[in-house]
């Protein structure tokens, strides 16, 4: 599940001023909670029940975005059995999207089962990342690696642009052994802004079906992706429904509260 305690380091920002990327002033600082349900189950899956909350908050904290993730499901299986994980995630990303700093501690029925930690750098011939937890590590990135908001920020203009696919490294701090590959289909192409009953500040923003799959490097031509998360993005970055694939089963998530958050320069 750790892609899914997948979004702040509320850290003082990097010394050096951030020239943003196109896009990035259209990001929406906010706090958005979803309820998360059980969707599908496949085959000898052995899950009978789930649910949980994830609450996902977007700071912008001038030079950069900076992001906090929390996260808990509750999954009962067949036999009766009750596992609760649990997940704080962060990251402070400079808006020109070439400096990350991320902290993940992931918990299972209480006690801490993953910590992970560190910041990388990106420049125009690659760049590297260093961990600190679990244990002190560095690697190179390869040229066109993208960080959490950036890859936000280019899936969407893809689907303004009517691209049907983005295809990039992603490092986003929640996997011990660097980025992943990913691989971002846009459904329906870009569509123009609708009513949006339970949440009427989002009827006047386009929107985007995305389905994003992530592979171990170097692996994006398997067939079956590691982790897979289906959701609508609209032209702020703010998604409104989520479905989350790990494989023996999917979580839906349902947007329950939406507010926005001050902050800027």
């Amino acid at each position: 599940m750790r892609r899914l305690f997948l979004a702040a380091l509320i850290a003082a920002p990097f010394a050096a001023p951030a020239t943003p990327v196109p896009g990035a002033e259209e990001m929406a600082a906010h706090r958005a909670a979803y309820r998360l349900t059980l969707g599908a189950t496949r085959d000898n899956s052995g899950v009978q029940r789930a649910e949980g909350l994830m609450v996902f908050d977007v700071q912008d904290a001038c030079e950069g975005w900076a992001t906090r993730q929390r996260f808990t499901l509750v999954v009962h299986d067949r036999d009766g059995n009750r596992i609760e994980t649990q997940s704080d995630y962060s990251t402070f990303e400079t808006k020109d999207g070439r400096s990350l700093r991320f902290s993940l501690t992931q918990m299972t029925e209480g006690a801490v089962t993953s910590r992970i930690s560190g910041e990388a750098t990106m420049g125009d011939d690659g760049g590297r990342v260093v961990f600190q937890d679990p244990s002190p590590n560095e690697m190179r990135l390869a040229p066109g690696t993208l960080f959490p908001m950036l890859h936000t920020i280019r899936s969407i203009a893809a689907a303004r642009a009517g691209q049907r696919i983005l295809v990039a490294p992603l490092l986003d701090g929640t996997d011990e052994d660097g980025p992943q590959d990913s691989t971002t289909i846009i459904m329906g192409g870009w569509q123009n802004p609708a009513p949006h009953t339970r949440f009427p500040a989002l009827s006047e923003l386009g929107s985007a079906r995305m389905r994003i799959a992530f592979f171990e490097a170097g692996q994006s031509g398997a067939t079956t992706p590691s982790y897979e998360v289906s959701l609508r993005y609209f032209a702020n970055g703010v998604a409104d429904e989520l479905k989350m694939d790990f494989g023996d089963f999917t979580v839906d998530g349902t947007m329950v509260e939406l507010a926005p958050v001050p902050g800027g320069c």
